[in-house]
């Protein structure tokens, strides 16, 4: 019987025993706490002495306004060089108007010497000179270009020095033959009048009949009824 009882006790078919503890539950959980936040004091007095001990608080507390400082003279120096920039494009933008006006100035010098070097030609034209008075034309030319039109030019100056200006008119007369009869065609009177003091160069265009053919260009300088010069060319 007693072995019975004894083999039974440490079988699975033993009775139960369960321990329970007389310590309440909410004075567990405040011995937990206690004991987590005893944890974390350690912890953290020990995380605070290994920084003391490698001397990182201390080189951070330093480090800062060194960075503070070397950030400030870096935006100091970015101002400067934006001011710089801004100061660059500027000239820039002047520099690009400047030469542009010279550009300008340039095309309007090249139009000047080329129309010098035509009055240049002008009087390096040895052609018969007529005249009275100082008053002289040099260079008389015609050319028919296309279409039926003739372009004239002709030089007109005083050979004098230090003239009185000159006020009269510029008569040319162009002369052929058109269907086998004379025929003859001069400058319009609104483009006889010339004014001038030493020397002034006279172009123009005249429309011409198809069947025409030219002879003769006559040009004279008429002062009132007075003829101061002419010239006369063959065509």
């Amino acid at each position: 019987m007693r072995f019975r009882l004894l083999l039974r006790r440490l079988t699975v078919s033993a009775p139960k025993m369960a321990i329970r503890s007389t310590l309440p539950w909410p004075l567990r959980w405040v011995v937990v706490a206690i004991v987590l936040g005893f944890c974390g004091a350690i912890s953290m007095w020990a995380f605070e002495f290994g920084r003391d001990i490698a001397g990182l608080d201390k080189t951070s507390k330093e480090e800062l306004p060194r960075l503070r400082s070397e950030l400030a003279r870096l935006t100091l120096e970015r101002d400067k060089a934006q001011s710089i920039a801004n100061t660059a494009g500027s000239l820039l933008a002047a520099g690009q108007a400047t030469q542009d006006q010279l550009a300008a100035q340039n095309r309007q010098l090249e139009a000047t010497n080329h129309s010098l070097r035509d009055d240049l030609g002008f009087f390096e034209k040895l052609l018969p000179v007529s005249g009275s008075g100082g008053i002289a034309i040099r260079g008389l030319q015609l050319e028919v270009l296309a279409g039926s039109q003739l372009k004239w030019q002709v030089l007109v100056f005083q050979a004098v020095k230090n003239p009185a200006e000159f006020s009269g008119k510029l008569d040319l007369t162009i002369s052929g033959l058109r269907n086998g009869k004379p025929w003859s065609i001069s400058l319009p009177e609104a483009e006889q009048g010339l004014k001038f003091t030493q020397y002034r160069r006279l172009e123009g265009v005249l429309q011409l009949p198809a069947d025409v053919l030219l002879k003769i260009a006559s040009a004279r300088i008429l002062e009132g009824a007075s003829v101061r010069a002419t010239q006369t060319v063959k065509l």
